[in-house]
């Protein structure tokens, strides 16, 4: 008999597990990403984190994949490695690909909300986008 272990929320262990996965994953792939972006600019670990404002064991705890960035750190790095925030923004799950957004640029930048914030309403404004392009949109009552 196969029996699962309710958690808060209705979630069970395994699911736990395997969003931790996910995560643990996203932040291998971010890593792995900027240290192939810094290799490629042949700049070293030492070089990238004063460049970009960040300690040298911070970026390569990133780079191993056992941190994963804030937005605003994010930021930091690609602005020294000369890329696109949002490039990164993508690789890391805080935007989902698509076509460049101002107001998702202005949501990731704002330093006046926490990081928390920012994925809220950066989840909020994909959904009314996508809903939009689907067509259900509502139409206005009288």
């Amino acid at each position: 008999m196969h029996t699962t272990v309710e958690r808060a929320k209705g979630r069970t262990v395994a699911q736990d597990t395997d969003l931790a996965a996910v995560v643990a994953g996203a932040a291998q792939d971010i890593g792995s990403f900027i240290r192939t972006q810094r290799e490629a600019a042949q700049v070293s670990v030492r070089q990238l984190a004063e460049r970009a404002g960040v300690s040298n064991p911070y970026l390569s705890q990133i780079e191993r994949g056992l941190r994963k960035p804030s937005a605003e750190v994010l930021s930091q790095i690609a602005k020294a490695l000369r890329l696109s925030a949002e490039v990164l923004y993508v690789r890391a799950g805080i935007l989902e690909p698509g076509e460049p957004s101002h107001i998702q640029d202005a949501i990731v930048g704002d330093t006046a909300i926490t990081e928390r914030q920012k994925r809220v309403l950066l989840d909020i404004y994909s959904s009314f986008r996508r809903q939009n392009e689907a067509g259900y949109e509502e139409s206005p009552s009288d």
